[in-house]
């Protein structure tokens, strides 16, 4: 495949690609859209072995020989990328995808034996985190409150480093009457607190473990007094060296790995 040249920034062709630093811009502006933009070789590979439909690659014109199998294919120098994007893309390739409609709750619970829910984590980064965690791990699922971050935010899907394709997600509303579902459906509602008269999570019953559904909060905030309410059970991580607490992603990397662990 020939990469078609562009040479000018303000180029329709790769209107995809405008001010992809602006949060509020493209938060706003890509869902509506149906669309996400993936960041890097690796990452756009993975969009592609998850059924993603490719609807262009925007590269440095070094890196054609990269991609020459995948179309329409866009080919600039660093200077216009920069320019275009807001921002130097190092990794010299981006790509824009089709989005797809997302599952109800109900067929992502149905087919999964452990889920993480997020309540209001709306920073792209820990998102991105915590899905890499669920897929390294062996969570099945998502599932995310109407407020939490968008996976398929750039972001999100470089930190994730594409696993964002690979676990499965939905939202899950209404808030927190949504978790009734989950819990009709089998699960064990564990929510995740640094509140020191919460269950150590290393000391679960059997009965928790068998189809655990850890709820973890924003940073900061934590879990709302609502949806801990709405938990069967509150755990903690016992911490150490008078550390109250870890950061969302690393403390959600924790619970995972004990709830999936071999007995």
């Amino acid at each position: 495949m020939v990469a078609v040249p562009i040479t000018d920034p303000d180029d329709e062709r790769i209107a995809d690609y405008r001010a992809l630093t602006d949060v509020e811009l493209r938060t706003k502006w890509e869902p509506p859209h149906g669309l996400f933009i993936a960041e890097g070789e690796l990452v756009l590979r993975r969009a592609l072995a998850g059924g993603y439909r490719l609807r262009s690659v925007l590269v440095d014109e070094k890196r054609v020989d990269q991609v020459a199998d995948l179309s329409p294919l866009y080919a600039a120098a660093p200077d216009v990328l920069e320019k275009t994007t807001g921002f130097h893309v190092h990794r010299g390739m981006l790509a824009s995808f089709h989005r797809r409609p997302l599952p109800a709750a109900s067929e992502i619970l149905a087919r999964a034996r452990r889920v993480a829910i997020l309540e209001d984590v709306n920073n792209h980064t820990n998102v991105g985190a915590i899905f890499r965690g669920a897929a390294a791990l062996g969570m099945d699922a998502v599932l995310l409150s109407p407020s939490s971050a968008d996976p398929l935010y750039r972001r999100s899907v470089r930190v994730s480093m594409g696993q964002v394709f690979a676990v499965p997600y939905a939202r899950l509303e209404p808030w927190p009457a949504g978790l009734d579902e989950v819990r009709a459906a089998g699960f064990t509602v564990l929510a995740l607190t640094p509140a020191p008269d919460a269950l150590p999570i290393q000391q679960l019953t059997p009965d928790q473990r068998e189809r655990p559904a850890l709820l973890l909060g924003a940073e900061g905030s934590g879990l709302s007094p609502k949806a801990i309410a709405a938990s069967d059970a509150r755990v903690v991580i016992p911490m150490q060296a008078g550390v109250d607490s870890l950061n969302v992603a690393a403390a959600a990397a924790v619970a995972f790995w004990e709830l999936c662990r071999l007995p």
